[in-house]
Order: structure tokens, then C-alpha cells, then sequence
């Protein structure tokens, strides 16, 4: 929890994000592949949802995408983009989502931001190594935030234009008892 903040976390926060083997998740404000399936999943995965990015992310959309509120975390105070609503923490992010479900899509810092709240982590595992200029740890590697438990894993071949890649669900941990000392 953030300290300070008294609001409601989202019934069900939940990052997303396509990840290479090398850490790669972008590269010059795109992804360094192009995987169709993982397009449409995440579309299924954040359809009518509230989407929480930072701007970078939104810039490397192609526009806005139907059917889901755009909520962007910059530091600019002056930054705005028509049909995306500006927040500057993550209090305010989370004020806008209300009590969710809601999609964390990016960038790194925003990921790493947010992973202390979440419940749940739908990870593209691309199996390769990639020329990216954005690079995230694999979740609860960084040393902070919440470890992880794969709960689900669909794997699938390379295809003639892109890598062998796997659908990961990882959900939150449950936490560690402390050992009683006698």
C-alpha cells in the first residue's frame, strides 16, 4: 500500500505487459515485435477497462483504443491529449479508476509504480533476445513490490514472422509468516 493514501485499491489491478528474454519491452517507442496473438489478448484482456500508462506508452499507440479509458501518469505538468485523462501520481490514477478493475500497460517505471498494488501479472514471454531500448526485470525480481506465483502458461511455436512466445498468468504471492523464534 502507498503510504499515506487512504483510498480503495482496485478490486482487481492487474499489469500487462510483453516481455523478451532480455528484459527488452521496447524499443524506440514501440514493441520490438510484432506477435498478432498477443495483440488480440490484449485486447480480450483490456476491453472496457480503465488502462493506467505513462506517456511514452500513450504516444506509441496508434491513437486512442475504442472501447477503453486512457488514463496517462506524466510528470508534465503541462502535458494533454484529447480523449486521455492526465494524472501526475498514482493516487490520482487510482482515484479515477474508482474500486476497478483496472490494467496497468506500461511503460517500465509505471509497471514497477504500480506492481506493490496488483493482484495479478498477464505476462507475453517472448522467447528471444531483442535490440530494445526500454527494459523491465521479470516480476519480483526487482527487489521491491510483490513476488509472484505462475498460475497459468500457454506456449506457443514460432511462426514464420515471429518469435516462440508464452502466455503467462502470475498472481501475487500470499505472504510469508515469519518463523516463531523459541
Amino acid at each position: 500500500m502507498l503510504p499515506g493514501w487512504c483510498g480503495k485499491v482496485p478490486v482487481s489491478l492487474f499489469l500487462i505487459v510483453a516481455r523478451a528474454q532480455d528484459g527488452t519491452i521496447g524499443h524506440k517507442g514501440d514493441l520490438a515485435w510484432h506477435i498478432p496473438a498477443d495483440l488480440k489478448r490484449f485486447k480480450a484482456l483490456t476491453m472496457g477497462l480503465p488502462m493506467i500508462m505513462g506517456r511514452k506508452t500513450f504516444d506509441s499507440l496508434p491513437g486512442l483504443l475504442p472501447g477503453r479509458r486512457h488514463i496517462v501518469l506524466t510528470r508534465d505538468a503541462g502535458w494533454a491529449a484529447p480523449g486521455a485523462d492526465v494524472v501526475h501520481s498514482v493516487e490520482q490514477a487510482l482515484a479515477l479508476v474508482g474500486e476497478g478493475p483496472a490494467a496497468v500497460i506500461g511503460g517500465a517505471e509505471i509497471l514497477a509504480l504500480f506492481a506493490p498494488l496488483a493482484t495479478r501479472f498477464e505476462l507475453t514471454e517472448v522467447h528471444g533476445d531483442f535490440a530494445g531500448d526500454v527494459k523491465a526485470p521479470y516480476p519480483g525480481q526487482s527487489g521491491s513490490g510483490p513476488q509472484w506465483v505462475e498460475v497459468a502458461r500457454q506456449d506457443h511455436p514460432a511462426g514464420a514472422t515471429y518469435p516462440a512466445y508464452s502466455f503467462v498468468t502470475l498472481e501475487r504471492a500470499p505472504p510469508q509468516e515469519e518463523s516463531s523464534k523459541a
